[in-house]
């Protein structure tokens, strides 16, 4: 069985978006929207709350407190995986992305 990548940064983007970067060099999108029809992710509908997320210790998740998580399989199964830079300018993301390297596999 592959191993899940471990998460390595996230940062809030446009609303209600995050970019995750996973320890494989890979970005991905992942839209909360869904997320605010369950009564537990209520608090990420509040602009302020949602920019407040962390990543937990070990790369295992995000939070935004004890009780508002998110794994990282659910990050990266239920991500979109950006492709180069089209979906990073359609999304409004600055910053270089991927940087292609001799070991790379992208």
């Amino acid at each position: 069985m592959e191993m899940m990548p471990k998460i390595k940064g996230v940062k809030t983007i446009k609303e209600k978006k995050l970019l995750v970067t996973f320890s494989n060099g890979i970005e991905k999108i992942y839209d909360c929207e869904l997320l605010f029809a369950k009564p537990q992710f209520q608090l990420l509908a509040n602009p302020v709350f949602f920019k407040a997320v962390r990543l937990d210790p070990g790369g295992y998740g995000i939070s935004w407190n004890d009780n508002i998580d998110l794994s990282e399989y659910e990050l990266w199964t239920n991500g979109r995986t950006i492709p180069e830079n089209s979906l990073r300018q359609e999304e409004g993301i600055s910053g270089p992305g991927r940087q292609k390297g001799p070991n790379s596999r992208i």
